[in-house]
């Protein structure tokens, strides 16, 4: 699956505000909790997405599964948060995880298609279609956090 990756421009006065806390662990947290904030967006598209497509005969509901989680990173700077299906798509474990949506691991023929299916993406056009209004949240969230925190630290 391909990545994105988002490069913010005009956060000169949110860098200057980051430089002034002088805890890099609550910095972290502080940008870990305006992504999460800001992909719970995405979230929220991807399950409206899968809902419209999802089987109403089937007790397998591919939105129910759709959830935010945080990644990991080699880069002590870096902090990784993505959306996905729980469950995965691996047909390699032959009991299915027990999740609220039933076994969804077919999700990725969905998404993707197969030589016989067409794809129907609602996972990448969840994030795809609301890239200004994540990257805005982010921002919003994160400026707020580091001006509260800095406000305790003064």
């Amino acid at each position: 699956m391909a990545a994105v990756e988002l490069n913010i421009q005009g956060m000169d006065q949110l860098k200057r505000k980051l430089d002034q806390l002088s805890n890099p662990r609550k910095a972290k947290s502080i940008a870990r909790k305006a992504a999460r904030q800001a992909m719970n967006i995405a979230r929220d598209a991807a399950r409206t997405n899968a809902k419209a497509i999802d089987d109403p005969k089937t007790r397998e509901k591919i939105h129910k599964n759709i959830a935010v989680a945080g990644g990991k990173s080699r880069n002590p700077n870096e902090i990784i948060m993505r959306v996905g299906v729980k469950g995965g798509a691996s047909f390699s474990n032959p009991n299915p995880p027990s999740l609220s949506g039933g076994d969804t691991r077919h999700w990725r023929w969905v998404e993707f298609g197969s030589s016989n299916n067409p794809a129907i993406p609602f996972m990448r056009p969840a994030l795809s279609q609301n890239l200004d209004k994540v990257t805005t949240k982010f921002v919003q969230i994160f400026d707020a956090e580091i001006t509260k925190a800095l406000s305790g630290v003064t």
